[in-house]
């Protein structure tokens, strides 16, 4: 089991900035695959960045390459994922989910542990 906490979601400008973090306990060396995720009112959950625990490979989904930069704090098993210049369509509840090693790291379907959820408005 691993347990995912995240928090550092709010409500911000268009051109502002966000850090979202992800705290991970219990069998995290199980799931060494840290995923974004968001999902927007009437959308499907869809894949923004992940990274790998072990040896730090990132990836991300082309909408907020440039702008996302996820990251990873091995001694307080933390991941977390910096928002800059952040756009209205950037508005979702951003997940927190941990994956597979060797699965496709943007595929929801190699991840079965989720946090709860925090909220991210970008007004314009």
């Amino acid at each position: 089991q691993v347990q995912l906490v995240e928090s550092g979601g709010g409500l911000v400008q268009a051109g502002g900035s966000l850090r979202l973090s992800c705290a991970a306990s219990g069998s995290t060396d199980s799931r060494p695959t840290r995923g974004w995720f968001r999902q927007a009112p009437g959308k499907e959950r869809e894949f923004v960045a992940a990274i790998s625990w072990s040896d730090g490979w990132t990836h991300y989904t082309d909408p907020v390459k440039g702008r996302f930069t996820i990251s990873r704090d091995n001694a307080k098993n933390t991941a977390y994922l910096q928002m800059d210049s952040l756009k209205p369509e950037d508005t979702a509840v951003y997940y927190c989910a941990a994956g597979r090693r060797y699965g496709a790291p943007f595929a929801i379907n190699n991840y079965d542990y989720w946090g709860q959820g925090t909220q991210v408005t970008v007004s314009s």
